[in-house]
């Protein structure tokens, strides 16, 4: 199976171009490639299929083998990678995700994609529909905050789904938070029936933060798009940062917008293809 290795600010998967290769397993098969030592090491696998409805599909599998809706790094490569590679010339390009069709506008030089700006559609904020199951909260000192106990403590939140959940927790100093430790205890709370994505975040100024995340069924990673799409409507709801926003993640930096205009997120980072191979698993 050929294959290419790719990542959006050290957000990393193995993508595959469906158009020539079939995946009959792709839960077991992400569970094998993603493995850093044993396998080709990443956060989990892409493939990149035909559509219907737009000009590629995404299906996104997490390191566990567990398929997410959506994976804003990921889809900034898929797009790179479609354009790149001629599965399309359009720009903007249509990708079909778990999240609904997304339009993601390409910066190139040479007719080669360099960074991409996504149109991440608007936020989901009612707690049931992220889901987050109210009964297991309690609600906190701001607007848009509730209160839940992990590990015997108490941790406050928000909460927004952009196609996938998230959990904002706002702290002093990100540097500090044991990411280990609090991340998969965050991930498998009751309160989410469908285990939820952690980030940690520290707010310089209202335009500015630093952010490190837990994800869902893949651990710490360098980088989350939609979790920093999350994080920037976060900022608004408690009344800690402007619509646009610059993200710090410890792989790079995103550039984030929640428009009042249409009320959209607008996501804009860079995609990087590091190599290809073929896998003989």
């Amino acid at each position: 199976m050929k294959f290419t290795k790719m990542h959006g600010i050290g957000n990393d998967y193995v993508y595959v171009n469906g158009f020539e290769e079939h995946v009959a397993d792709p839960v077991r098969l992400s569970q094998v490639i993603s493995n850093r030592h044993f396998g080709i090491g990443s956060d989990g696998l892409i493939l990149i299929l035909p559509s219907d409805k737009a000009d590629v599909r995404m299906r996104m599998f997490n390191a566990d083998g567990s398929e997410a809706e959506m994976c804003g790094n990921g889809v900034r490569c898929v797009a790179k990678y479609a354009f790149d590679h001629g599965l399309t010339k359009n720009n903007p390009i249509r990708v079909e995700t778990g999240r609904g069709v997304l339009t993601l506008q390409l910066q190139t030089v040479d007719n080669r994609v360099k960074s991409v700006c996504v149109d991440m559609g608007e936020p989901i904020l009612s707690l049931p529909q992220i889901p987050v199951k109210p009964d297991e909260l309690t609600n906190a000192n701001r607007d848009n905050e509730y209160r839940l106990t992990v590990d015997g403590e108490s941790v406050v939140a928000t909460f927004v789904s952009m196609g996938n959940p998230h959990a904002v927790i706002y702290v002093e100093d990100v540097a500090a938070v044991d990411l280990p430790k609090l991340g998969p205890k965050v991930e498998n709370h009751p309160a989410f029936p469908r285990r939820i994505n952690a980030h940690w975040v520290q707010v310089h100024s209202t335009h500015e933060l630093t952010m490190r995340t837990w994800e869902r069924g893949s651990g710490i990673t360098m980088a989350c798009g939609t979790g920093a799409c999350g994080v920037c409507v976060a900022g608004v709801l408690t009344s800690r940062g402007g619509r646009k926003v610059l993200a710090h993640l410890p792989g790079g930096d995103l550039e984030l917008e929640w428009r009042e205009s249409d009320n959209h997120v607008y996501m804009t980072g860079p995609a990087v293809e590091t190599f290809s191979g073929v896998w003989n698993g």
